[in-house]
């Protein structure tokens, strides 16, 4: 029997969020569990409606991006968990040829290639992720960027009992936090080139509109791993 994937939607105010559960429910693979978490929305909740028999909807009070993953990841009966942020969209085979990926190559966690798509959900960039030649060139671009698209990647659930869920006091590098705690508890982090994933670039997105906030997290996180993360990549070196 395949494992069971669950696909967990962060919602606040996105106007895309229809589109986003479309393709989750467009998936070639099962069994299949759509988590829609409601992070205290106050506008295109009613998109949402035609939706309700076939996804769980959780709604909360608004905490941020990292508290809504929490929140259902909570919730998941899923044995894998994939986060789909809900202004972007999922190709059809994502989760099937994921998952294949991961029991393949016994993988926690795993992450793939994407495409950028702009408001109008037109391609502008075919194969968008940057591509390393090797895992030791891939863990040394983290000293200056994050390589990983977040809707990208799918965990096994089991993982967060070893390194805990996403930090709640982070609005905005909870993935960077997050890929730095995988690397340095010693699992690998492979790569499926293939790209599954429209990552959606408009101006409404939060790294647009808190570009200064999102800068000075981002220098605060890379300084809070530096010190362990450089003995991990002495460690591929050596």
């Amino acid at each position: 029997m395949r494992p069971k994937v669950t696909i967990v939607i962060p919602f606040y105010n996105c106007a895309y969020v229809d589109q986003a559960l479309q393709s989750a429910l467009e998936q070639t693979y099962g069994p299949l569990e759509i988590i829609v978490v409601d992070d205290g929305s106050t506008e295109h909740v009613d998109m949402l409606q035609a939706y309700l028999p076939y996804i769980h909807y959780l709604g909360k009070s608004n905490g941020g991006t990292a508290s809504a993953l929490n929140h259902g990841i909570r919730h998941a009966s899923g044995e894998y968990i994939a986060w789909l942020s809900s202004d972007d969209t999922y190709h059809r085979d994502k989760i099937n040829n994921q998952v294949s990926f991961m029991v393949e190559n016994g993988a926690y966690i795993s992450h793939t290639n994407f495409n950028f798509i702009n408001q109008y959900s037109q391609v502008t960039s075919y194969q968008a992720a940057a591509v390393f030649p090797s895992m030791t060139e891939f863990y040394r671009f983290f000293q200056q960027g994050n390589p990983v698209n977040g809707c990208t990647v799918m965990f096994k659930k089991e993982l967060f009992a070893h390194i805990g869920l996403f930090d709640e006091l982070l609005p905005y590098t909870h993935d960077l936090d997050m890929w730095y705690r995988v690397m340095i508890a010693g699992y690998p982090f492979p790569f499926l080139n293939e790209s599954l994933v429209n990552y959606r670039w408009h101006d409404e997105m939060g790294t647009k509109k808190h570009w200064p906030a999102v800068e000075r997290e981002y220098n605060i996180t890379q300084a809070r791993y530096r010190d362990r993360f450089s003995q991990v990549l002495s460690g591929l070196s050596s």
